[in-house]
């Protein structure tokens, strides 16, 4: 099983549609019993969340989102923990909205260096 996803600083590997996470945006991440959650901010988002379960490798979750033109989303993720040959951590994510239609993968991987405060989840 891959580490703890407890504490670490995560950002998507590359851009999505505008209005989405994007590079710019940190996700940072909490575990414990199973259980997982995480704060998200930067780029086109304001403020986001989301909160589910891990078992073994597989995370699956729900987020919620503030986009900075004042716009909400939600949606549904299920993602696979990767450990990366340098020690970082990678989620392989497939999700799909449910405040609307679409749905995609995406990537994001731990941040090799992070403040001690985050602008830190989808």
């Amino acid at each position: 099983m891959a580490p703890s996803l407890d504490g670490l600083v995560l950002a998507p590997v590359t851009d999505q549609a505008p209005g989405q996470v994007g590079t710019g945006t940190r996700f940072t991440y909490h575990e414990a019993d199973g259980a997982v959650w995480a704060e998200y901010a930067g780029g086109d988002i304001a403020r986001g969340h989301l909160v589910g379960t891990r078992a073994g490798d597989r995370l699956d979750f729900r987020y919620v989102q503030l986009r900075t033109d004042g716009t909400t989303a939600s949606g549904h993720c299920r993602s696979t923990v990767v450990a990366l040959p340098d020690g970082r951590v990678r989620l392989e994510e497939t999700w799909e909205w449910e405040s609307r239609a679409g749905s995609g993968t995406s990537v994001v991987e731990q941040v090799a260096e992070h403040p001690a405060e985050c602008a830190a989840p989808h």
